[in-house]
């Protein structure tokens, strides 16, 4: 019999909507340069490889009755084709065109007569470069029977190795009596399967019950004038559509900042979309005095036997960060996340980044979906914002011989969330790639504006060009001495005021906002 889906995955879909759409994305920008790499190339390169991905194949097929949960099937139909997709931009296109067509292509719910994924091949950037944008969703990819397509597409050479793809050819679909008697045949034989099938009862009448008292809430709201969720500029009730924002910028720069003020290159990542947020909020005319912290959700990887295995050699497990982006010092705000992270690290669980980055293939996209996965169960528990930083390899991968220069990823929202930030670092770069509510975040390009200007800003701190925030307390020190610090130490603030707002390496574009770092795709 085939494979069944657990009560998790079933959830996933349960709970899509027109305005949800429950799948993650990631952008891979490349430079085919003499490989020939092109759609057709594309299309051989996954015919090759997905055989290592089965389920990429298959389709949901439900159950009569629902005796038990549906099962995944080969597709009959399976059509590379039809999932393997070609789009352009009028050339030379931009990186903010591409992030607009992204933005498009994920605000799309996948096709559920089909297996949950597309793959597409983006032509006529600048300078000749493609961009592959894949989706997949959250309920295929779990990181126990499956990992992202696009961690079996990279090669670590140029020379394009071929895997053997298979002679494929699809079983046939069982049949409404064969899947009821299977149902009852599993229910019987294993009493995890009866108890999946009741949980996954129990779990839809909950949900109908839910849906019907929030669409009491808007009625009644709407007859009232009260919204039924309460607005902020996190959390709120978002629309079918989204805006993707991309942010390029250097590891090297992250590594000075840690190796100056102590913790880890995740910390400084943190401590950077904490102080993105502030400048954010703070354009918006937001008052901080009553948003002194934004309650964030972070995935880290754990060894921890009483979780999920995974296919990647840890588990992943939700922790929870308040980012304080009340706090006006840059260098305070990086202790604070830094030591919310402490217990975690001598909780002994923790696994290092740089084996993340040694897996084999390109880990990262598996790890997003795992991440969402993991952030979209705490959904409910108070968070406003989902965080996944998942650190890649760092040297060149290629696709069909063609180098990829630049990826980032492109997280799902959760309901009722306007924003959601993922984090990619490979070959030198760390990329930050913002989901937002189309209608709700007009102006997520200034958001991704204010995270080079955020970081800039510690970078500036790990410079040395001003002084930098004590750990712990000092001395006093005499009247006269006190005098003639409290005379100098003016001098150096207005200096650096004046460095960080003509920051090398941030540009905007007119007055949109918009902003990309130094390190360009």
């Amino acid at each position: 019999m085939s494979e069944r889906l657990r009560p998790r995955d079933l959830a996933f879909l349960a709970e899509e909507t027109p305005s949800t759409p429950m799948h993650n994305a990631t952008v891979e920008i490349f430079d085919p340069g003499d490989s020939g790499f092109d759609y057709d190339r594309l299309v051989e390169l996954i015919e090759d490889r997905i055989s290592f991905v089965p389920r990429y194949r298959q389709r949901i097929q439900r159950v009569p009755g629902r005796l038990a949960n549906p099962v995944w099937v080969d597709d009959p139909h399976f059509d590379l084709g039809y999932h393997v997709r070609r789009s352009a931009l009028p050339r030379p296109g931009s990186l903010e065109q591409l992030q607009e067509l992204v933005a498009r292509i994920v605000s799309r719910p996948l096709d559920r007569s089909k297996p949950l994924w597309e793959v597409y091949f983006v032509e006529g950037l600048a300078d000749g470069r493609v961009a592959m944008l894949s989706k997949s969703h959250q309920a295929l990819v779990d990181g126990v029977a499956t990992v992202d397509l696009g961690q079996v597409l990279l090669d670590v050479g140029k020379e394009p190795k071929s895997l053997g793809g298979d002679v494929w050819a699809p079983r046939r679909p069982p049949s409404p009596g064969t899947l009821a008697v299977g149902a009852l045949r599993d229910s019987l034989r294993d009493p995890q399967v009866a108890a999946d099938t009741v949980r996954t009862r129990a779990t839809s009448l909950l949900r109908v019950a839910d849906a019907a008292a929030e669409t009491t809430g808007r009625v009644v709201g709407g007859l009232t004038g009260r919204r039924s969720v309460r607005e902020g500029p996190l959390v709120g009730t978002h629309g079918q559509q989204r805006r993707v924002i991309s942010v390029f910028t250097d590891l090297a720069d992250h590594r000075a900042i840690r190796d100056v003020h102590g913790g880890t290159v995740n910390d400084v990542i943190l401590a950077t979309i904490t102080g993105g947020l502030r400048g954010w909020l703070m354009t918006r005319h937001e008052s901080l005095g009553g948003l002194r912290r934004v309650r964030a959700v972070v995935p880290v990887s754990v060894i921890d036997s009483e979780l999920e295995a995974t296919s990647l050699g840890s588990q992943i497990a939700a922790h929870f960060v308040d980012l304080p982006i009340g706090e006006p010092s840059p260098v305070v705000r990086l202790h604070q996340v830094s030591y919310s992270f402490k217990v975690h690290k001598e909780t002994g669980r923790g696994v290092a980044a740089n084996r993340l980055a040694g897996i084999a293939g390109f880990a990262p996209a598996t790890f997003h979906a795992i991440g969402s996965r993991v952030a979209a169960a705490e959904v409910g528990r108070g968070m406003q914002l989902s965080v996944t930083n998942v650190p890649g390899p760092q040297s060149p991968l290629y696709a069909a011989g063609a180098r990829m220069e630049a990826t980032f990823p492109v997280l799902p929202l959760p309901p009722h969330h306007l924003l959601a930030i993922g984090v990619t670092s490979y070959d030198g770069g760390v990329a930050y790639g913002i989901t937002a509510d189309r209608d709700a975040v007009p102006d997520a390009d200034v958001l991704g504006q204010c995270l080079t200007e955020a970081l800039a800003e510690l970078l500036d701190t790990a410079s040395g060009s001003r002084p930098r925030v004590p750990r712990g307390r000092r001395k006093p020190a005499a009247r006269k001495g006190a005098a003639a610090s409290k005379t100098t130490s003016k001098t150096p603030s207005k200096a650096t005021s004046k460095t960080a707002s003509k920051t090398p390496g941030t540009r905007s574009t007119g007055g949109s906002g918009r902003a990309t770092s130094g390190r360009k795709p």
